[in-house]
C-alpha cells in the first residue's frame, strides 16, 4: 500500500544527454508530482529504489504554448528531480 504512494511521486526517469552525463557523477534525474515536496521525494527514492539521498535539486517546468490549427492551449505543467547519490551508490534504469 505504501508502495503505490512511492510511485505516484515518482513518475519516470529522464533520459536525455544531459542526465546520462550526470548520471556518472552519480546524478540521477526523475520526473515527478508536481506537489511533491523534497523529503517526500528523497523517501520515495530510497524506498524504491534501496539507496541513500544526498541531496535534491527540483525544477519546476512552466508549461508552454503550443498550437494546432487555429487552436491555441498549453502544455501541463511538470516538474523534475536531480537527485545524488551516497558515494558508490547506483540505480539501474535498464
Amino acid at each position: 500500500m505504501q508502495d503505490t504512494k512511492y510511485l505516484e511521486i515518482i513518475k519516470a526517469p529522464v533520459i536525455t544527454e544531459k542526465s546520462q552525463i550526470a548520471k556518472s557523477e552519480g546524478k540521477y534525474t526523475f520526473k515527478v508530482d508536481p506537489k511533491a515536496k523534497k523529503p517526500e521525494i528523497k523517501q520515495a527514492i530510497e524506498k524504491i529504489f534501496n539507496v541513500k539521498v544526498t541531496s535534491i535539486r527540483t525544477i519546476n517546468v512552466k508549461p508552454k504554448k503550443r498550437r494546432v490549427g487555429r487552436y491555441t492551449g498549453l502544455t501541463n505543467r511538470s516538474k523534475k528531480a536531480i537527485v545524488t547519490l551516497a558515494e558508490g551508490q547506483t540505480i539501474d534504469l535498464g
